[in-house]
C-alpha cells in the first residue's frame, strides 16, 4: 500500500476538554527558580552528551523505511531505525517479523462461533475476543508460587497466559449501514448496543509459540471473557456506601461488568489489575444537569447527552433511572487469570477516577506501592500504598491486601521535589465541612479531594511505570493543548503542550513507600527545531522524535519502550513504538521501532522475560475522519474485501531468534 497523508480524527471517546475547574494559579517565580536549577545541573550532562554525539555518526535521512544499525550512535539499541510515514499497513524495524496473534471476533472457546461481521450478536461476541484491545499482561503459564521445585530457567519463553483489556467500541467500524462517527452512535439499535456491551471488558487467553510462531489456544482451560455484564464484587471503603446502591443492588456491593478498561497492571501475587477510564461517555439523562449529584457528575465529565447511546437502550445507564450507577465505575478491578470461575473485584480503596494504569513496585519493607495516572487534562498522579507487606509464601494472605492502605496524590514542587499528599478522611480539608463524612466519600470523589489538597494538575497523566532496573518511576504525560501560559508550572513547562512529555521520578532513599521523591523531565516530545521546548539526546535522528507518549514498558536492561497515541498523521507521522536508554551516553536517545497502520494507536507494550518477544495491542485501526464500515481507511490486519479493520494483538520477534533491541 502507498503512504497515506491523511489526518487522524481525534476520537470522541478521548478527553476533549477538562473536568477540573481549578487547574491552579501561575507560579512564574518558582518556574524560573526551577529552570535555573535545571540549567545549572544540565551543563555537565550536556557536555557529556555533546562529546558522545560528536563521536557518533551523523544521523542520515533516508528515502526508504529503514536505516543502518550504525545510525544508533551512542544508543545501545542496535535495530535499524524506521522512517516516519503514514500507511494502511504497519511496519517494524528490519530483521524483525510481525505475527498477528489474535483479532477482534476470533473464537476463544471450542463452541464459539466463527467471526462473521454481518451476523454479530451479543451471544457470539461474549464467546469471542473483544474489541479495541489495550493493556496487556503476559503471565507465567502457572500461578506464581504454585509450580513444583524450581527448574532451570528456559532459554526461551514459549508459553504464557495473556490478559487483554477491551477499552471501547468504534460503532461506525463495527456495524454496516450506520455512517461515520457520532452519526453511527446515534443510529445504533438496542441489539447492537448489547453487542457493544459484550465487546467491552477483557480476555484471558492461553498462548504458545510453536515452530517460531505465536498462536492463541482456542478452547484452553484458562480462556475467559469478562464483559460489561459480568457480575463483580465491590470491596473497600466504598462498598455498601449509599451512593453505590441501585435498584438492582440495594446493598451497594455487587455490580454488572466493567467498561472502558484502558491500561492496568499486575500484582506480585499473580493477579491482574485492569482500570476503568472514560466511563462518563456511557451515561446520560437530564439528571446530569438537574439531579442531586449534578456537581459530582460534572467533575467526572458526565453529561446529559453523551457520545454513546447506551442510556437510551439500557436502563442502568440512564441517570434518570439509576442516578448512582456511574459511581460504580471508574475503579481498579482485580482479576485472577488462573481461576476462570473467580469473581472480579472492584478495589475502591485505590480511588475513583479515569484510571490509565495501576502498576506496582515493592517498597523496602515489603509493602506494595501502586501508581496510577488520571487520564484527563489538568488531572493528577496517584499512589496507593498497602497497609501491610505482601506475603510471597502464602498467596491467600494477599487476597484482600488492596482493601487497606493509603491513597495519595502527587504535588510537584518547582525545586524538583515531589510530595505525596494522603487522601484520608478527616485530615486537612477532607472533613464533613467539605462533604467528606467517611473514606467512602473520599474515594468516590477522589478528584475533588485531590484538588482540595492542592495536587498538581498535569498534562494528561497516562502510564506510570517503575523501571525494575534503576527503581525510578516514569510518568507519561500525553498532551495538553489547553494549558495556557498563565497555567504553566515546573512539571508541566509548556503552554499549548500538544506533544506531551515524560517525567522521571526517583523515590527518596530508593524506597517506593517514601513520602517524597525527586523529579526531572526525561523527554519533552515534539520535533526538535520546529516545536519549542523539546528535550531529547542531541543525537536523536529526524526519525526518532515522537509525539504523545502514552504507555511505556522496560526490557531486562532497563531501556524504556514508549508507545504513542495522537501522533500528527496530517504531517505523515503514524503512532508507533520508540525505545531509548535510560542511563549512559545514550540516555533519552529515542529510536523508532514500530509504526501502526492508519488511524491506529499502539497500546500495552510488554516484552517476555527473555526479551525475545514483544507484544503490542493495536487499537482502533481505521479510526479516522469519514471512515465507515463499508469504506474504512484501512482493512488491517486481514486486508480482505468486505472485512472491516480488526483491533488485534501482535507479537514481534527477531527473525534470527535474538533479543529484541539488541
Amino acid at each position: 500500500m502507498t503512504d497515506l497523508p491523511m489526518p487522524r480524527d481525534l476520537p470522541e471517546i478521548e478527553d476533549t476538554g477538562r473536568s477540573n475547574p481549578d487547574p491552579r494559579r501561575p507560579i512564574g517565580e518558582l518556574i524560573a527558580e526551577r529552570l535555573s536549577r535545571r540549567a545549572a545541573l544540565g551543563g555537565l550532562a550536556a557536555a557529556a552528551l555533546a562529546s558522545a554525539a560528536e563521536a557518533a555518526p551523523a544521523p542520515a535521512t533516508r528515502a526508504h523505511d529503514v536505516g543502518d544499525a550504525a545510525d544508533a550512535g551512542p544508543s545501545t539499541l542496535r535495530f535499524p531505525e524506521l522512517r516516519h510515514r503514514y500507511s494502511q499497513r504497519d511496519s517494524v524495524a528490519e530483521g524483525h517479523e510481525i505475527q498477528t496473534l489474535i483479532r477482534w471476533g476470533d473464537p476463544l472457546f471450542a463452541d464459539s462461533p466463527a467471526f462473521d461481521p454481518l451476523k454479530q450478536s451479543a451471544a457470539s461476541q461474549a464467546r469471542q475476543f473483544g474489541y479495541n484491545c489495550d493493556f496487556l499482561a503476559v503471565m507465567p503459564p502457572v500461578r506464581p508460587g504454585t509450580a513444583p521445585a524450581p527448574a532451570p530457567a528456559p532459554t526461551q519463553v514459549d508459553r504464557a497466559v495473556l490478559w487483554v483489556n477491551h477499552e471501547y467500541t468504534n460503532t461506525n467500524l463495527m456495524f454496516p449501514g450506520l455512517g461515520a462517527g457520532p452519526q453511527a452512535r446515534g443510529r445504533i439499535t438496542a441489539e447492537q448496543v448489547q453487542v457493544e456491551l459484550m465487546a467491552h471488558g477483557g480476555s484471558v487467553v492461553e498462548i504458545r509459540r510453536e515452530a517460531g510462531r505465536w498462536r492463541y489456544v482456542r478452547g484452553a482451560r484458562l480462556n475467559r471473557r469478562i464483559t460489561a455484564q459480568t457480575p463483580m464484587r465491590i470491596s473497600g471503603p466504598a462498598a455498601g456506601h449509599p451512593r453505590m446502591r441501585t435498584n438492582a443492588d440495594p446493598a451497594g456491593t455487587r455490580v454488572l461488568g466493567m467498561v472502558n478498561n484502558c491500561a492496568g497492571g499486575t500484582t506480585p501475587w499473580g493477579t491482574v489489575l485492569t482500570c476503568e477510564e472514560n466511563f462518563n461517555f456511557l451515561f446520560g439523562g437530564a439528571a446530569a444537569e438537574t439531579g442531586d449529584q449534578a456537581a459530582a457528575y460534572r467533575r467526572y465529565g458526565i453529561t446529559a447527552n453523551p457520545p454513546y447511546s447506551w442510556h437510551r437502550h439500557v436502563g442502568r445507564f440512564d441517570l434518570d433511572q439509576e442516578p448512582n450507577e456511574p459511581n460504580r465505575f471508574g475503579w481498579v478491578v482485580e482479576i485472577d487469570p488462573y481461576d476462570p470461575e473467580s469473581t472480579p473485584v472492584k478495589r475502591t480503596a485505590i480511588g475513583r477516577f479515569k484510571h490509565e494504569c495501576c502498576t506496582h513496585a515493592v517498597a523496602k519493607d515489603g509493602r506494595v506501592a501502586f501508581y496510577s495516572g488520571d487520564d484527563e487534562r489538568f488531572e493528577f498522579v496517584y499512589r496507593f500504598l498497602t497497609a501491610r507487606p505482601w506475603n510471597p509464601t502464602d498467596l491467600a494472605a494477599n487476597r484482600d491486601l488492596l482493601d487497606e492502605g493509603t491513597l495519595s496524590v502527587a504535588k510537584f514542587e518547582a525545586d524538583g521535589t515531589l510530595r505525596w499528599l494522603p487522601l484520608v478522611q478527616g485530615q486537612g480539608p477532607l472533613g464533613p465541612e467539605n462533604g467528606f463524612h467517611n473514606q467512602g466519600d473520599v474515594v468516590i470523589e477522589a478528584r475533588r479531594a485531590a484538588t482540595l489538597l492542592g495536587a498538581t494538575p498535569m498534562d494528561r497523566p497516562e502510564d506510570v511505570e517503575a523501571n525494575p532496573v534503576n527503581g525510578r518511576v516514569y510518568v507519561a504525560l500525553t498532551n495538553n493543548g489547553r494549558r495556557t501560559a498563565q497555567q504553566v508550572d515546573a512539571a508541566n513547562p509548556r503552554a499549548g503542550n500538544i506533544h506531551g512529555h515524560i517525567l522521571e521520578l526517583t523515590p527518596s532513599g530508593g524506597d517506593h513507600a517514601a513520602p517524597t521523591a525527586t523529579w526531572t523531565v526525561f523527554i519533552a516530545a515534539g520535533k526538535p527545531g520546529v516545536d519549542p521546548g523539546t528535550q531529547y539526546h542531541r543525537a536523536t535522528s529526524d526519525q526518532g522524535w515522537l509525539s504523545c507518549p502514552d504507555n511505556v514498558a522496560f526490557d531486562s536492561k532497563g531501556r524504556i519502550w514508549i508507545a504513542t497515541d495522537g501522533a500528527p498523521g496530517a504531517a505523515g507521522v503514524a503512532d508507533g513504538l520508540y525505545a531509548a536508554d535510560t542511563a549512559g551516553v545514550g540516555r533519552a536517545l529515542t529510536r523508532l521501532f514500530y509504526q501502526a497502520p492508519a488511524g491506529a494507536e499502539v497500546c500495552g507494550p510488554i516484552l517476555t522475560t527473555d526479551d525475545r518477544t514483544l507484544f503490542l495491542a493495536i487499537q482502533h485501526p481505521g479510526e479516522e475522519r469519514g471512515s465507515t464500515y463499508e469504506t474504512p481507511t484501512t482493512r488491517w490486519p486481514d486486508f480482505t474485501p468486505g472485512m472491516p479493520p480488526r483491533p488485534s494483538v501482535i507479537a514481534i520477534v527477531r527473525r534470527d531468534g535474538g533479543v529484541i533491541g539488541g
